[in-house]
Formats: structure tokens, C-alpha cells, sequence
């Protein structure tokens, strides 16, 4: 059993705290860009590097009066700063966006690193189980009514090439979002050069947006938050499965269970998937915030401040959500409890009758013709389920079949080995590597270790 969730770094990328400090650098990266090239005296920019602080309550306290968190900001670290003949040269040629967007990517990146790892660890589990149940049978089911025999393995096959997708998916979308703007109030770049924009975000780690108004223009926003919408679809979609799993008259799988853990108040027995339901109603959460960035797409003209508080909300929820729906994902593979036996009697609850589509093909094959071989199977079909009779005992019974299929073909038309004998192969294209997309490497620098990357010209 692996260790339960608890809150790691996530929560701290996007506190108040953390925000400002991401401002700071940005402030920074970009005095001490202009310095070297002769902007900003170079003076100047070494002592702001050494005082250039603040205070989150004075922030804060500033913010209370003026209204606008940027100035209060820069008020805060001017005070700091103390010489107004340094201070003038701090947020030099910029406008709040310059620094918030920027600042906000840096997040954004980090933030985005967590939910990789959190990822590749969800893959690895999914790919461990998958192997231990590669051969272990089960009935598949469409539109919740038995189908054909499937295996346990293959069901977690298909998760985790699902989450490889979405891995893919994921490090599209982060490495949108990791550009930074420094090209003024209407983007035009009227107080510094585009080169000077460039410089400053390699500095940072990021790329230059090819073109901005006073934002990042927030399709980006929009398809990470909607590629997060579809990693939380497919946490739910295993959950809702699970969930399945584990009812009393399935009983397959399920969620597990600790000595001490109560299931109601009221009924002593209840073992219920608590954990399954709690992802798929989180994943409700993140679809409706990509619903919202969708909705701050379209800003008047060379902007407007209607995304910010939106953004505010939607972009720390949804990675912290998302960070903590895959790490109890994790927790919930990697402890599922398993019942083969189960999943075998359920298979055969039926008689026989989910091997009525292979009994149709060898009659068709013996050269009965395919609308009365339906017609035959489905008529022992039909009767074996509102009879209660076994599917298998009346096949073997009816000589318009027996006549065309000797029992040793009969036999091999209920042979589960027959219907399963692919797994393997299918295996091997899933688990094949080299063609694997989520297996592209992620790069694990965070956006702070690039900037000091770039500082040392590496």
C-alpha cells in the first residue's frame, strides 16, 4: 500500500507570497536585462539585485488604499529599496502585465512539472496492475449488459494508454503556456525593443510571445485548462468504473478498505467507494473552470481585466485539484482489491450465452447463412434468458447447430482461450515504447532552474 496523499508544493506555487516572489524575479530579470544593455544604469540594477524586498502585509495594506496590486507592489519594494534614485529604475519600461503574465507563466510551469510527475507515477501503476492481470478474465459489458470476455488487464491497458495520451497532451499544453511579454500597455513595444523581450525571458526560461497586446492572449489559458478538463475526464472515467466494480451485485473490484474505516453511520456493512465518487465529483470542478477560461478568450479590445479574477480562482484550483485527484488515483490503483474468482462467475452467470457471437460466426462458416444462423442463436438466446436455461446445454441440444457443428467445434466455440488469445499482442502494442507518445521525456528543470541556466550562459 502506497503512502497517502499529503499536500506537497503545489499549494505554496500559488500563495500570495509565492506570487509576489514570482513578480520579484520578473522585476528583476527584466532591470537587469536592460542594464546590459544600457537601459538602466548597471549600478542601479546591482543594488536593486541586493534590496529589492517586501513585505506580503504591507503589500497588502498599501493594496487597501490604492486598489491596484501592481503598484501596491511596487510601492512595497521601493520602500524597501529606500533611495528613490535606485527605486526609479525598478519596473522600468513596463506595465502590470508585463510583469503579472509573466510572473503567472512562471506558475504555471511549476505548477505543471507536479502534475507531470504525478502522471508518470499514475503510469507506472496503471502498467504494473495491468501486467499482474494481463490473463485474468472477466466479462466485458456494453451499455452495462454482458458482451463478450475481456480481461482485467486489458481494462487497465486501456487507462494507461489513455494517461500516455494525455501526458502528450499535457506537455503541449504547459509548453503554451510557458512564454512570457514584456511589449507594453497595447503590446507595440513603445518604452523597449522586442530584442530586450526576448532577452529577458530567456533570462527567465521562457519564450517570447510573437505578439501581444497588453496580454498573453488567452487561447493558451484555454487549452491548458480544457487539456486538464480532459485528464480529469479520464480520472473519472476509471472511478465511475470502479464505482461499478465494487457494487454488491458486481463485486469485482474495489476500493480498499482499512481496518478501522466506517462506511455509514447507519449500516455497519457498507464498504463504499467513497474515494471513486469524491474524483468524479472533483472532475465536475475542473470542467466547469475550463468552461470559464474558455469564456476569457474573448477580452475587449487590447484587453480588459475580466479574466483576472477569474483566473485567480480557476488557475490555482485546478492544478491543485488535479494534483491531488491523480496522486489518490494512484492510491486507489495501487491498492485496488481484486476478486478473479468474482469476475469469473460472473462470466459464466449467463451459461455460456456471451459466446453467442462466436457460435454465429462458425455457423456461418460451416455455411448456414448469416441471417438464419441469428435467427437460430438468438431464438436459444432469448429463451435461455426469459427460462432461465443454461445457453450452453441448449446449443448442445439443438440439432439444426449439432448437425453443422460436431461437439469438438462446439466446444471451441465456448473456448475463452479462443475469444482471449490476442491479449498478448495487444499487449505488446501498448506497452511497445518506442511508439509509446506519453513517453516523451518531460523536462524536469523547473522554470527557476532554467533562468539560472540562462544566467550562466549554459
Amino acid at each position: 500500500m502506497i503512502a497517502r496523499y499529503t499536500r506537497p508544493q503545489m499549494g505554496r506555487i500559488w500563495s500570495d507570497e509565492n506570487k509576489y516572489r514570482m513578480w520579484l524575479t520578473v522585476e528583476l530579470a527584466a532591470t537587469q536585462t536592460l542594464a546590459e544593455n544600457g537601459i538602466v544604469p548597471k549600478a542601479a540594477a546591482d543594488k536593486l539585485l541586493q534590496t529589492a524586498d517586501f513585505e506580503l502585509d504591507r503589500i497588502k495594506a498599501i493594496e487597501s488604499e490604492v486598489k491596484h496590486d501592481v503598484i501596491a507592489f511596487t510601492t512595497a519594494v521601493a520602500e524597501k529599496v529606500g533611495d528613490t534614485k535606485i527605486s526609479r529604475w525598478f519596473h522600468y519600461g513596463l506595465t502590470s502585465n508585463d510583469v503579472v503574465d509573466t510572473a503567472q507563466a512562471l506558475q504555471i510551469w511549476n505548477a505543471s512539472e507536479i502534475i507531470a510527475a504525478r502522471m508518470r507515477e499514475l503510469r507506472d501503476v496503471l502498467r504494473q496492475r495491468a501486467l499482474e492481470f494481463k490473463h485474468t478474465p472477466m466479462i466485458g459489458r456494453t451499455h452495462g449488459i454482458h458482451a463478450e470476455p475481456i480481461t482485467f488487464g486489458l481494462k487497465l491497458a486501456n487507462w494507461y494508454s489513455e494517461t500516455l495520451r494525455n501526458l502528450d497532451r499535457f506537455r503541449r499544453a504547459a509548453e503554451q503556456m510557458r512564454v512570457g511579454k514584456f511589449s507594453g500597455a497595447v503590446g507595440t513595444f513603445a518604452h523597449l525593443e522586442p530584442e530586450y523581450e526576448e532577452k529577458i525571458c530567456a533570462r527567465l526560461g521562457l519564450s517570447a510571445a510573437a505578439i501581444s497586446s497588453q496580454v498573453i492572449q488567452r487561447d493558451r489559458h484555454a487549452y491548458y485548462m480544457a487539456t486538464l478538463a480532459v485528464m480529469a475526464s479520464t480520472l473519472d472515467k476509471i472511478a465511475t468504473e470502479i464505482r461499478h466494480l465494487q457494487r454488491t451485485e458486481v463485486r469485482e473490484a474495489e476500493e480498499f478498505f482499512s481496518e478501522k474505516q466506517k462506511g455509514s453511520s447507519a449500516m455497519p456493512h457498507k464498504r463504499n467507494p467513497v474515494n471513486c465518487e469524491q474524483i468524479s465529483g472533483l472532475a465536475r470542478v475542473i470542467r466547469s473552470n475550463a468552461q470559464a477560461a474558455f469564456e476569457n478568450v474573448a477580452l475587449w479590445h487590447e484587453r480588459d481585466i475580466s479574466h483576472s479574477s477569474v483566473e485567480r480562482i480557476i488557475m490555482p484550483d485546478s492544478t491543485i485539484l488535479m494534483d491531488y485527484m491523480l496522486a489518490r488515483m494512484t492510491e486507489i490503483i495501487s491498492n485496488l482489491i481484486v476478486y478473479p474468482q468474482r469476475m469469473m462467475k460472473n462470466l459464466e452467470s449467463t451459461g455460456g450465452l456471451v459466446f453467442s457471437g462466436q457460435l454465429l460466426l462458425d455457423l456461418a462458416e460451416s455455411g448456414m447463412s448469416r441471417e438464419d444462423a441469428y435467427r437460430l442463436v438468438q431464438s436459444n438466446a432469448m429463451r435461455a434468458w426469459k427460462e432461465d436455461f443454461n445457453f450452453r446445454d441448449l446449443i448442445y441440444k439443438q440439432k439444426e447447430i449439432t448437425k453443422r457443428l460436431p461437439k469438438k467445434q462446439l466446444d471451441n466455440a465456448f473456448n475463452i482461450e479462443r475469444q482471449l488469445r490476442n491479449v498478448d499482442k495487444i499487449f505488446a502494442r501498448v506497452f511497445d515504447e518506442s511508439k509509446n507518445l506519453g513517453r516523451r521525456a518531460w523536462d524536469s528543470k523547473s522554470a527557476d532552474a532554467k533562468s539560472a541556466d540562462a544566467r550562466a550562459g549554459k
